[in-house]
Order: structure tokens, then sequence, then C-alpha cells
């Protein structure tokens, strides 16, 4: 991907009432740079929600629309078709940014809706692999092994039993224009995502992995080390698909998923050999982007 600089206006302000290293927060941020003040933000049930703070304070410089849990896709249909009749869709841009849970299981209906519909719009899932507003409940992202208040681990280790679903692969088998992941611990490819996306028309998603050191059980000021640990042990490849034609935009020294795992007390308690079942799984989807990357990439 061409070097892109982050823009150096902001569009967050100061006094959210985010927990100290959100990654969902830094994605904000760095998502409104991307995309410049002509954007409408359409925010589901999640800690976004709650994020802005209560009126009349304001967080953002842009106008909010607030939903129910699960209609972020089609309230973005919405504010799409009500641009149209105003002759503004294509000076103002549609975004919704929604967590995991109201993405990934709650509001897949609606995702799924608006891609079939064409709706013009930026779909972001910020990824904190659990329903953390509501008490850090397992969601479909939550991965592997992880402790969550829905798969606790006391006298029975009852750890997450079913793999992290695939989100992004999902919206590509939906043929849509433009499918990337993002993470908070690489700024430049995350921005550089989201303007490509800005300047393709139809719909758009992009998965934004977003520590949380709430529910993750990590120190706030090393969120963006595990962002980075995750990408380097391919827990989290970053790859776009423009047009079904995969490409991986960061390829850095592979390091074991157990390196990556240590540094969250969610993964404390999992033994050498669930490590082992972990990193066989991430190693045969490695595998798979690879062979993916290189058939799209000749033949497409």
């Amino acid at each position: 991907m061409v070097k892109t600089t982050v823009p150096r206006e902001e569009y967050m302000m100061q006094g959210h009432v985010a927990c100290q290293g959100c990654g969902a927060t830094i994605a904000m941020r760095y998502v409104l740079k991307a995309l410049g003040p002509k954007t409408i933000v359409s925010i589901p049930a999640c800690c976004w929600a709650v994020i802005p703070g209560i009126w009349p304070q304001a967080t953002l410089k842009t106008p909010l629309l607030y939903t129910a849990f699960e209609v972020t896709g089609a309230a973005l249909s919405g504010m799409e078709a009500a641009l149209k009749t105003k002759g503004l869709e294509d000076e103002i841009t549609v975004l919704g940014f929604a967590g995991d849970g109201g993405t990934a299981d709650i509001g897949i209906q609606a995702l799924s809706g608006m891609a079939e519909r064409g709706t013009n719009a930026i779909y972001v899932m910020y990824d904190n692999e659990a329903y953390m507003n509501t008490g850090i409940q397992r969601s479909g992202s939550t991965p592997y092994g992880a402790w969550t208040t829905t798969t606790p681990v006391g006298k029975k280790h009852e750890w997450k039993t079913e793999f992290k679903k695939s989100v992004a692969e999902i919206m590509v088998a939906h043929e849509i224009p433009y499918v990337a992941t993002a993470t908070v611990a690489y700024p430049e490819d995350l921005v550089a995502k989201l303007k490509k996306a800005k300047s393709i028309k139809g719909p758009k998603f992009i998965q934004i992995f977003s520590p949380c050191p709430t529910g993750w059980k990590h120190p706030p000021e090393i969120s963006v080390e595990v962002s980075r640990k995750a990408v380097a042990s391919r827990m989290f490849p970053l790859y776009e698909v423009e047009y079904g034609k995969y490409r991986i935009t960061q390829r850095p020294k592979q390091i074991p998923v157990g390196e990556y795992l240590k540094l969250q007390g969610r993964f404390r308690y999992l033994p050498d050999d669930e490590i082992d079942i972990m990193q066989k799984h991430v190693d045969r989807r490695w595998e798979l982007l690879l062979k993916k990357e290189q058939f799209t990439q000749e033949n497409l």
C-alpha cells in the first residue's frame, strides 16, 4: 500500500468517557482523520454510544445518529437515501461505527441487507472481541480460549470453545467493492484503507482490531503493543479485498501465538495444548489467506 500520512486535523475532541487505553476510541480518532468533517456517523448500542458523553457534552465534530443495537446497516441505507433526496450523496460520507456484538451477531442481518442493496456507505466494525459495554459477554468475534463473563474460568475451565467468526470474509462473500482489516497499531495503513473506501462507490466494510484493556485484562498503556503482536502472530492479519482481489498489507516477522496471548489475562489459564490448537488454526488460516491472495492477484 502507498505510504499515507496521517492527517493532523482532529475531529474527536477532549472529554470522552472511554476507559484508559480504549482501542475503539483510538480507532474512531483515526477513522475521522481519514474521512474528514463532512461525515455523518451512525452508532448503535455499544461502547461508543456512551463514549461521547451525556448531552449537552459532545466529543465528535461530526453529526451522530444513535440507533438500536441491530439496525446500523438499515440506518446507513436510510441516511444515504436522505442525502440523495437533497443531492448531497457525493459530498457527505455515511459511516456506520459499531462493535463486534452489534455487527457479527445482533446486527448482521441489517449489515447483509445494506450490502445486498448496494448502499454507498462505509461500515466500520470496531472489534474488541466481546460485548464490552454490557459486561464482557462473549460474542461471535470472541477468540477461542478467551475468558469472558459468559465463558468463565473457575473450578471448571469453560473458556470459549468456538473459533472467532470471520466477519470480513462474510462480507467478501457478499461481493461488495471493498473489504479490509485494520488496527490501531498501524495508523498509516488504517487511514489509507479508509481513504480508499471513501473513494469507492457502494458498500464498504472495514474491521478494526480494537483492544479493550478492561475486557482483555491487560494494562491500558500496552494497547498498541497488543495490536501489533496480534498482527505479528497472525491472529489478526491485515489485508484488503478490492473487487474480489486480495492483498496482504502488512507482513511483519511472525511470532508465536503464545507471545501475543501472554499479554492478556483473559488467556491466563490456557494450558499449552490449547495454545497449540490456536497456533495450528492461525497457521491454517494464514496459508488460506496466502492462497487467496496469489489466486486473485493472478486471475482477477
